[in-house]
C-alpha cells in the first residue's frame, strides 16, 4: 500500500481531538514542515471542494480537525443542553486588554481599566481564554498573562496577527454580544452563534463562536 501523507495527517488530527503542531506532524511523518503545510492545504481544498462535513483550522503553527460550521446545529442535537454563560462587560474589557498588550500583568490591566480586575482575570483563566505566560523581572515578579488557543478558536482567529490594528496605545475594546462557553467543550470547535467585536479600528470583524 502506497504512503498517503494527507490520509495519515487526517487520521492523526481525528485521533488527537485537539490541535497538533506542524513540527509534531513533520516529526511523525518524517517530512519537512513546508511539506506538511502543503499537505494540509490539499486536505483543506479537498474538504471545501467536495462540501465535506469536516474542515481543518489553523491555530498559529498548529492544526485541528473540526466540523463544518453549516453542520453545527445537527451535531449539537447529539449533545445534552448545557447551561450557557456569557462573559461580563468587565471580563470582555479585560480580555481585550490582554489580547492587545500581552504579555501583561494584572497591575497593568488595572491601570488601564482604572478598577480592580481580580474577578475578570479569574473568570478568563477559568474559561481558558487567558493563561499565565511567565513572570515579569521586577520586584515581586508579578505574573504575566497571555491569550490562549481557546481565545483564537473562540474568535475564529488563526493567529494574533489577525487581530485588527489599533490606532491608540491604550488598546482596542472588544465588545462581544454573546460569548457562550459550556462547562464541557465539544470536540467540534465551531458553534452556530456569531460573535461581533467592535474595535476602535475602521472595520468590524465578524467571527463565529468556537466550542460552545
Amino acid at each position: 500500500m502506497s504512503f498517503n501523507p494527507g490520509s495519515v495527517i487526517e487520521s492523526i488530527l481525528f485521533a488527537a481531538g485537539d490541535s497538533v503542531s506542524r513540527k509534531e506532524l513533520a516529526d511523525i511523518l518524517d517530512m519537512s514542515e513546508e511539506e506538511i503545510t502543503k499537505e494540509i492545504e490539499r486536505l483543506s481544498d479537498f474538504y471545501r471542494e467536495n462540501d465535506r462535513g469536516l474542515k481543518v483550522i489553523c491555530l498559529e503553527d498548529e492544526y485541528q480537525l473540526c466540523t463544518a460550521e453549516q453542520n453545527y446545529r445537527y451535531v449539537q442535537a447529539l449533545a445534552e443542553p448545557r447551561r450557557k454563560q456569557s462573559l461580563s462587560p468587565a471580563a470582555l474589557e479585560t480580555l481585550s486588554i490582554v489580547a492587545y498588550h500581552q504579555p501583561v500583568t494584572r497591575g497593568s490591566i488595572e491601570y488601564i481599566r482604572g478598577v480592580n480586575s481580580d474577578g475578570p482575570v479569574s473568570r478568563l483563566l477559568e474559561r481558558g481564554l487567558i493563561e499565565e505566560g511567565g513572570r515579569l523581572e521586577a520586584p515581586g515578579r508579578p505574573i504575566l498573562y497571555v491569550t490562549t488557543q481557546e481565545f483564537l478558536r473562540s474568535f475564529g482567529l488563526s493567529s494574533l496577527s489577525d487581530l485588527p490594528e489599533i490606532e491608540t496605545g491604550i488598546g482596542a475594546q472588544i465588545s462581544v454580544d454573546t460569548i457562550v462557553m459550556d462547562e464541557e467543550h465539544l470536540e467540534e470547535p465551531f458553534a452556530e452563534e456569531e460573535l461581533s467585536r467592535e474595535t476602535n479600528v475602521s472595520e468590524e470583524l465578524e467571527t463565529n463562536q468556537v466550542n460552545e
